[in-house]
């Protein structure tokens, strides 16, 4: 797959095939052309213990994404679009920035609409001197030839498995053939990893929290409201295929945004314990070994970070 500039010619990046002319400066459906904007850089501490642990991840935020979810916490760089423009080289400072500030990893937010830059700013970073892990946090909305382009480039996949149903995949993300493209990327993701060895990770602390991840597959789940059946049936899709060569987060903290509000209806709500239990039951159920829950009160905005374009500048331009 050609992860050159010449890419956004007319791009094919992501499932959408939109074609948009990004080079010459129309935006395809992801809301980007193919200049690099980029929303927050800084230390994250709320992800997966094995990637945050107590250091924090060094997550980077791109501006845009392939899919229109109607819940979407990060609807303000997702969906309207902020960012702040910047080069490659600066993408790639910011990396060695985060490993200074003692990062655990380089954690790139929903990044792959950005693909030709992403493969570039990771080579400069690494020829720099770059020595931490290079995490892909993204939607599970991707291309699986995209994915193995990436073979070698990404040592951790942090990704979505959202729905199971296309008609509900259709009806929130306005992408009805997410099940189908994220159990073919999640596959892509499963062989690159046994490729390359399986599931690697420090030693566990003396603190007691799990050992940072330095390779590996970590599938999320976000347990919707009135949406059990599903989530279990989703939940059996990943079993199916990875069984307990990957790590599951089945993830609570769904947040109804201002529009779902709006709107009224099961997404007005959060999710009950009863909801909860019964998704994480089924897991349990099935037989996954590694996974990781959130516990009472994570029902809360404070998920969501500031998108004020922390770090993004260069020292000298800030």
């Amino acid at each position: 797959m050609d992860l050159s500039m010449s890419a956004y010619e007319r791009c094919e990046l992501c499932p959408r095939r939109c074609g948009a002319q990004r080079l010459s400066g129309k935006a395809g459906i992801c809301c980007a052309t193919s200049s690099l904007r980029i929303a927050r850089s800084a230390l994250h501490f709320w992800e997966e213990p094995p990637i945050s642990g107590e250091k924090g991840s060094g997550a980077i935020f791109f501006t845009g994404c392939p899919l229109r979810c109607v819940f979407c916490q990060n609807h303000e760089i997702s969906q309207q679009g902020f960012g702040i423009e910047v080069t490659t080289e600066r993408l790639s400072q910011m990396m060695l920035e985060l490993e200074g500030q003692g990062a655990l990893n380089i954690n790139l937010v929903t990044p792959l609409h950005y693909a030709p830059h992403v493969v570039e700013a990771v080579g400069m970073a690494r020829e720099a001197g770059l020595g931490i892990p290079i995490v892909c946090n993204t939607s599970g909305y991707e291309l699986p030839e995209l994915v193995a382009a990436l073979d070698g480039l990404v040592d951790i996949w942090l990704t979505d498995f959202k729905y199971a149903s296309p008609e509900l995949a259709g009806r929130l993300s306005g992408a009805p053939d997410y099940p189908q493209m994220a159990l073919a990327s999640l596959t892509e993701m499963l062989r690159s990893l046994r490729k390359a060895g399986g599931r690697a990770a420090d030693p566990d602390g003396d603190d007691g929290l799990p050992g940072r991840m330095t390779r590996g597959i970590i599938v999320r789940h976000l347990v919707l409201p009135g949406q059990t059946a599903d989530s279990c049936a989703a939940l059996d899709k990943v079993w199916e295929l990875c069984g307990n060569e990957v790590d599951l987060s089945v993830m609570n903290q769904y947040t109804p945004n201002e529009l779902c509000r709006t709107r009224g209806g099961e997404l007005a709500r959060s999710v009950t314990e009863e909801e909860y239990e019964t998704v994480l039951n089924h897991a349990d159920e099935l037989g996954f070994e590694r996974m990781w829950w959130q516990q009472g009160g994570t029902v809360s905005e404070s998920f969501v970070p500031a998108f004020d374009a922390t770090g993004v500048l260069a020292p000298s331009e800030s």
